[in-house]
């Protein structure tokens, strides 16, 4: 090819998931850590100057001034919300964000809620 890209190895290159594997860096670590609806929320503002730290990160300070869900996150920035989870996952290492997980309404576990629900059902 004497060092000249073709059509398909261009097509390869504005392909829509290299972006976000190199945003990402390759890593998918954190993607368990935080669930869709956990809220993160900026705990301390950024330089700017911060090593390792991309303009998607800076973005997620940014938008995380209010407490904001990784689905809400992702939707921002149009990104998907597993690299959203690593970005996040960086951010909250370095402490510059805290997370929230979500709260079960109810443990499912809970006996007394499976009592209710038949006596729910019984005065139907």
């Amino acid at each position: 090819m004497n060092g000249e890209w073709g059509p398909d190895e261009e097509r390869l290159l504005d392909a829509p998931t290299i972006r976000p594997y190199v945003i990402a860096r390759g890593r998918t670590e954190a993607q368990d850590r935080f669930d869709l609806i956990s809220l993160a929320v900026t705990v301390r503002p950024t330089t700017g100057t911060e090593i390792g730290l991309d303009p998607e990160h800076q973005a997620i300070v940014r938008l995380c001034r209010r407490p904001l869900s990784v689905a809400e996150i992702a939707a921002h920035l149009d990104l998907p919300a597993g690299i959203v989870r690593v970005l996040l996952g960086d951010l909250f290492d370095r402490g510059f964000v805290a997370v929230q997980q979500p709260q079960p309404e109810m443990d499912v576990l809970d006996e007394r809620m499976y009592k209710a629900v038949l006596d729910g059902l019984r005065a139907l």
